[in-house]
């Protein structure tokens, strides 16, 4: 999965990243998504998960991509363009977002088997609670074989699992796998993070007793202290929320983020950590020293999922890759 630029990484990075460790096929939301990975795969191997309007049926043929089905109107716009446009029909099983129901997936596979613009080249559906719900998750995909098995036609590559799928019922795995968040180093138990955050400390001062920081003087200095400015705020992905909440790390060690994330800045109490100076790396994920700071950590101090914190992270963010 490297929608969403790969989750906040960059997409082709990403993308021939996973490449060489062994994936077999990439997918994204959009077809603007889509585009960006030309050339590095066969189109067939890139599937455009989303939701696309019936207007948008000649873009997506034209890209030659596998297209996500999920209705009769959005197949029959794709049938109208005899481009032989590979369709994997998404099956709704619980999730309730995408998807048509099982009684209606017999009909329109056959229907995308039957026309000349469409073959079927896969059938799917996707987990509400795979990370949570063993029970749920039996039930959606046992609905999604016995659909299949009233499909009436083949269904091509079938795949049901997130990545929490993938970690907690490896017995679904089907034909193909969708690993999105887990490939990035989160929310899977071993793995190691894939990205760090880290911006640099452009003003010092010493405040009073008394002294306030930042928009609506949301901190105020219990005695004299020494505060820190570092160039990142909500437009690079560090959140509201974190208004006087976490930390950030400094010299290798924690320095509490205090008062309102601004735009462009935020601001640290960084009177227990000796030596700061103007030019010093802040690390608002990853390792600095022993000090480690993660992706689900900062979505805790931010009432969200790691998922949200990473696709936060804006354009303007430099990203620096190695190996």
């Amino acid at each position: 999965m490297v929608k969403a630029q790969g989750y906040g990484h960059g997409a082709v990075p990403v993308a021939h990243a996973a490449l060489e460790g062994g994936a077999t096929g990439l997918a994204v939301a959009t077809l603007e998504e889509a585009t960006q990975l030309r050339g590095l795969v066969d189109p067939e191997q890139i599937l455009v998960m989303g939701g696309l309007l019936p207007a948008q049926a000649g873009r997506a043929a034209a890209t030659r991509c596998s297209i996500a089905v999920s209705s009769r109107e959005l197949a029959e716009a794709l049938a109208g363009t005899a481009e032989q446009v590979p369709v994997h029909l998404k099956i709704d099983t619980g999730m309730g977002r995408f998807g048509c129901s099982p009684e209606e997936a017999p009909g329109l596979a056959r229907y995308i088997d039957e026309s000349p613009g469409m073959r079927l080249g896969g059938t799917w559906t996707h987990f509400a609670k795979s990370e949570s719900d063993e029970a749920m998750t039996r039930r959606q995909f046992e609905l999604l074989l016995d659909t299949i098995s009233r499909l009436g036609v083949g269904p091509g590559i079938r795949h049901a699992c997130n990545s929490a799928g993938a970690r907690n019922h490896p017995d679904f795995a089907l034909d193909a796998v969708r690993c999105g968040i887990s490939i990035y180093g989160c929310e899977w138990p071993g793995t190691k993070p894939a990205l760090a955050l880290r911006s640099v400390v452009t003003h010092l001062k010493a405040v009073e007793k008394g002294s306030t920081v930042g928009y609506g003087s949301l901190w105020r200095a219990g005695g004299q202290a020494s505060v820190a400015t570092v160039a990142i705020g909500y437009a690079d992905g560090v959140h509201r929320a974190r208004a006087n909440r976490g930390d950030v790390l400094l010299r290798g060690r924690r320095a509490p983020l205090i008062g309102m994330v601004s735009m462009d800045s935020i601001t640290l109490d960084v009177s227990d950590v000796p030596g700061v100076q103007v030019g010093d790396t802040a690390t608002l994920i990853g390792r600095d020293g022993d000090q480690v700071i993660t992706a689900e950590e900062v979505a805790e101090w931010s009432n969200t999922i790691s998922y949200e914190v990473l696709t936060s992270i804006g354009p303007r963010v430099e990203r620096r890759y190695s190996e």
